[in-house]
This record gives structure tokens, sequence and C-alpha cells, in this order.
């Protein structure tokens, strides 16, 4: 076959058919022995305490999702770092503009006490 993404194809097939192998010989080999205690809930080695159920305070989910945004911004760093000669004077002012407005974001949520935990 001449097709660009004939070797793409091989090679996802190749690894369903392994993901698919794996988990016949695991049912087929792996150990069955079904038993009470073996389907208790574990928790670092004690028993559990409490409702499993607990709600987490809203500020939890806020500070993991900034931590992902900002995470993520970030990210955009590493191919101007790589491009720094090439992109010069202009790239430079583009990414101070670019870490301007990520720190006036910061600044904002700092203010705002979304990173408090109290």
């Amino acid at each position: 076959m001449d097709h660009p993404y004939f070797p793409l194809l091989i090679l996802f097939t190749l690894a369903g058919a392994v993901v698919l192998g794996l988990l016949f010989v695991a049912q087929k080999v792996g150990p069955k022995s079904p038993n009470p205690v073996k389907a208790e809930p574990f928790e670092s080695g004690n028993p559990p305490r409490g409702d499993a159920r607990i709600r987490f305070s809203v500020r939890f989910y806020l500070v993991a999702m900034l931590f992902l945004i900002f995470d993520l911004e970030v990210v955009f760093l590493y191919p101007w770092a790589i491009l720094f000669r090439q992109l010069g004077l202009f790239g430079l002012i583009e990414m101070g503009i670019f870490l301007g407005i990520l720190l006036i974001g910061f600044v904002y949520v700092w203010k705002k006490g979304a990173l408090e935990w109290d």
C-alpha cells in the first residue's frame, strides 16, 4: 500500500491486538478466589471510617482548575523558548504581553482569595 497512513493503521492494529491479548490472558490465567474480605473497601491498610461520599469544598475544585489553567499556559513558553532567537524583539514583546496578561489573571485570582484554603 502506498497510503501515507498505512504504517499508522498497522501500529494501531497491533496495539489493539496486544491489549486484547493481554486482557484475554489476564482473564484466563489470573487468580479467581472471591472472598468477602477482598470485596471490602480498602484505605491504605486501615478500615474505612465514615462515608466515602463526603462533600468537598468548591474551593478544592477551583484551585485544581486554576492550577490546570496556569499549568497549560506555561506550556506555551516552550515553543517560544525554542524559537527565541528567530523571533527576535517582536517575539520578546509578544511573550512579555502574554506573561503580563497571565500575571494580571494570577493577581486577580489571588486578590479574590481563590487560592486560600480556609
